[in-house]
C-alpha cells in the first residue's frame, strides 16, 4: 500500500467536527447581529472566544493538524532569514522607485508616439 491510501482520514468524525466548526463560525455572526443592543466589548468577547473552539475544534481534524504543522515549519523558517538592515532597505525603495519614474515616462512617450502616428496615418486629431 501506498502512503496516500494508509493515511486517510477518519472522514465521517472529520466531517462532523468541521460542521461544528461551521455551525460555531456562523453561529457568532448571527449572534453578533442578534444582540446587536448589548456591549460592543460583550459581544466582541463571545466572538473571540467562539472563533477560539471553532479553532481548537478544526485542528483537531486531519487537516486542522497538517495545516498547524504546516505554521510551525514555515516560523521555523521565517527564523532562518536574513533580513535587510534599514539602510539596505532605504537603498531597494528608492531603486526601486527611480526604475517606476524611468519606466512611466518611458511607456509614456512611448504611448504619445503610438497616439501621434495612429492620428497621423487615421487622420483623426483628437
Amino acid at each position: 500500500m501506498n502512503a496516500s491510501t494508509e493515511n486517510q482520514p477518519s472522514g465521517s468524525l472529520d466531517s462532523l467536527k468541521w460542521g461544528v466548526v461551521f455551525l460555531l463560525l456562523a453561529g457568532a455572526v448571527v449572534g453578533n447581529y442578534h444582540f446587536g443592543e448589548e456591549s460592543v466589548l460583550i459581544r466582541a468577547v463571545a466572538v473571540v472566544i467562539a472563533i477560539a473552539v471553532a479553532g481548537l475544534v478544526a485542528v483537531q481534524t486531519e487537516k486542522g493538524r497538517t495545516a498547524l504543522a504546516f505554521a510551525k515549519e514555515s516560523r521555523t523558517e521565517i527564523r532562518k532569514v536574513v533580513w535587510p538592515t534599514r539602510q539596505e532597505a532605504i537603498q531597494t525603495t528608492g531603486i526601486v522607485l527611480v526604475a517606476t519614474l524611468f519606466m512611466s515616462l518611458l511607456l509614456w512617450g512611448l504611448d504619445s508616439i503610438l497616439f501621434w502616428v495612429v492620428g497621423f496615418i487615421t487622420g483623426i486629431q483628437v
